[in-house]
């Protein structure tokens, strides 16, 4: 499966899986538009959609689709039931497409009823997980996306993360603010500041990179430790990571 990416709106991406045969599945198209534009392009043939959670810049694009492929499968986690989801979908019931299976993971967070889908190297995590960042709570709790991001960190170093939106240059921004001496985040906040000054994309990444980059994903990690008991002492890393959201909800 060849793995492509589709700008849409100003800063989000539709991940497409196409076979040799061009037959694809489609994630997250929150607008019809730039899709059905590359399908008819590319000559693609869509088999099936994944839904990762129920805000409008990842479903908006469906009844478009449905009503030009209407025998197009939406598979999504309950809270989508009204955006088309034909397939309601949770953590234990995997999904077969093409011959490929897909588990479905529970990341409750960003959304109460958040999913990821991994067909390995692939994980599309939606708005769970971010090049050097994560989502805002909007529905969940910190201690639910500080799990979540658990599962997601535990899978294989090769794992291919398909976040949905272009936000590393942000997220880097306030990595190398909080950890200034750190020769990795400053490393890749330069690389990611030369790729969006010439409009290039900064995903997919690779999940051993984004372990050594991601302070969401280092709330063991020394530095980071040392860094909030200078305004806080906090013993659990799920109160690390509420500290380090907060902090980043409140960023400019």
């Amino acid at each position: 499966m060849n793995l492509i990416s589709i700008s849409a709106f100003e800063d989000n991406y539709i991940w497409v899986l196409v076979d040799d045969d061009r037959r694809c599945i489609i994630v997250d198209p929150g607008e019809s538009a730039p899709i059905l534009r590359a399908i008819k392009e590319n000559g693609w043939q869509p088999e099936a959609i994944l839904l990762t959670h129920h805000h409008n810049d990842h479903v908006g694009g469906v009844p478009d689709l449905l009503a030009q492929f209407p025998h197009l499968v939406v598979y999504g986690p309950k809270e989508t039931q009204n955006k088309g989801t034909t397939q309601v979908v949770e953590e234990g019931k995997n999904v077969f497409i093409l011959g490929y299976e897909f588990s479905v993971i529970a990341t409750p967070g960003h959304t109460s009823g958040h999913i990821c889908f991994y067909r390995k190297p692939y994980l599309f995590c939606g708005d769970t997980l971010f090049s050097g960042g994560c989502g805002r709570l909007f529905e969940g709790s910190p201690a639910q996306m500080y799990q979540s991001l658990q599962k997601i960190n535990a899978l294989p170093d090769d794992t291919v993360i398909c976040c949905a939106h272009e936000y590393t240059l942000g997220n880097m921004k306030f990595a190398a603010s909080l950890l200034p001496d750190d020769l990795a985040i400053q490393d890749y906040y330069q690389k990611v500041k030369e790729l969006r000054a010439k409009n290039q994309n900064t995903l997919p990444v690779i999940l051993k990179n984004e372990r050594k980059i991601n302070v969401f994903l280092r709330t063991d990690d020394t530095d980071l430790i040392n860094k909030i008991s200078q305004e806080t002492n906090l013993q659990q890393p799920e109160e690390r990571f509420a500290w380090l959201r907060s902090k980043k909800d409140n960023f400019r």
